[in-house]
């Protein structure tokens, strides 16, 4: 197998490989998938996401000491060692140097997987990868016959990217050079500000038949590094033009953004874009309605004990349109830019069949 773990007395239908090691335990259940997504599923993912809730442990999951991984896997490929403690275990890892040396992915959904976990079946990497992959489509989907770079585009599953991924394409006059790119948590498998699974995303990228990369983000892997791979394994593949985001009006946000990711995306010849900045709120609520895409709260702010909503009127479940305009308190921004509350946008039910209006340009 590889790495070697301490296996005593086990039967076989206890015992699982996982990433060249033995382990005993049942491999996560992949989430069903509805026609849509109640309030009620809506709330309990959030209180779940805010209560800390994670998916069942894998060996190859960064373990509580994530802190020393990095030093501790560097130090065995420095030594030419094949293989180091996890100091949570005791079990014996593979380095991606050792991964390197088999010359392919092994498609156990690795910790140190060098080949973007190229071997995991699609249906199974939102489950499964440690390290950016491809969670729906392929790179041979972005071909164009100019061969122009295409367009990154952060995807949060919410209505500010969904509104950019509109405008993008409309740009573009088609979908052909857009991929999406998500981060999110290894462990939880939660996605960040809006609190939803990454099968949500995935499902999402299905119902817009856009290619969708996934990055799972690791506490000893500072979050610019990660991205940086995440780019770079793309730029293997296809020549990034723009880095784009959904960023509506926030200085401080778009600075940071800059300072952190400016040099990753200058180095490949890249620049960042955010395609809707300080576009009027009306004429975003008109091209949000015109795609036919409803969008709903998934999660609001709490207070800092976690106690009480804070979301400016906005509640797990609504549905973003003028009747929560109009709930909304005095000063609550309408968009929830302040982080008083995030959306997922559904379009899998798109009133009009076209959420990204591709008719209208003839595709």
């Amino acid at each position: 197998i590889g790495v070697l773990g301490r296996v005593q007395s086990v039967s076989r239908a206890s015992v699982r490989v996982v990433g060249g090691c033995w382990w005993g335990g049942q491999r996560r259940r992949r989430r069903s998938r509805t026609s849509g997504i109640s309030p009620d599923v809506l709330r309990a993912m959030a209180n779940a996401a805010q209560c800390g809730a994670s998916a069942a442990p894998d060996l190859e999951d960064i373990s509580v000491n994530a802190s020393r991984i990095t030093t501790l896997h560097d130090a065995a490929c420095a030594r030419g060692d094949q293989m180091y403690i996890d100091p949570a275990t005791g079990y014996k890892v593979m380095t991606a140097d050792s991964h390197r040396a088999r010359g392919n992915c092994c498609g156990n959904g690795c910790r140190h997987c060098p080949f973007n976990h190229a071997s995991i079946p699609m249906g199974e990497r939102a489950d499964r990868i440690k390290a950016p992959a491809l969670l729906h489509g392929t790179f041979a989907s972005l071909d164009n016959e100019e061969d122009e770079p295409i367009d990154v585009l952060f995807w949060s599953g919410g209505k500010d990217s969904f509104l950019t991924a509109r405008r993008l394409v409309q740009e573009r006059g088609g979908k052909s050079r857009l991929l999406l790119l998500t981060t999110f948590d290894g462990a939880s498998r939660i996605v960040g500000h809006q609190q939803i699974p990454i099968s949500e995303v995935v499902r999402q990228a299905e119902a817009l038949g856009v290619p969708l990369l996934g990055v799972p983000l690791w506490s000893h892997i500072p979050y610019p590094t990660r991205v940086a791979e995440a780019l770079a394994f793309v730029g293997n593949h296809r020549a990034i033009g723009r880095v784009c985001f959904g960023d509506l009006h926030l200085e401080d946000i778009k600075m940071w953004r800059h300072q952190q990711l400016g040099p990753v995306c200058a180095a490949m010849g890249a620049t960042l874009a955010t395609p809707l900045w300080h576009v009027p709120y009306p004429d975003l609520t008109h091209e949000l309605t015109a795609s036919g895409v409803p969008c709903r709260v998934c999660a609001v702010a709490t207070g800092p004990s976690g106690e009480g909503s804070v979301g400016g009127g906005a509640q797990i479940g609504d549905l973003f349109n003028a009747d929560l305009f109009a709930r909304l308190d005095p000063g609550v921004d309408a968009y929830g830019e302040n982080g008083e509350f995030h959306t997922l946008a559904e379009v899998w039910n798109a009133t009009t069949g076209d959420p990204l209006g591709l008719l209208a340009l003839g595709e």
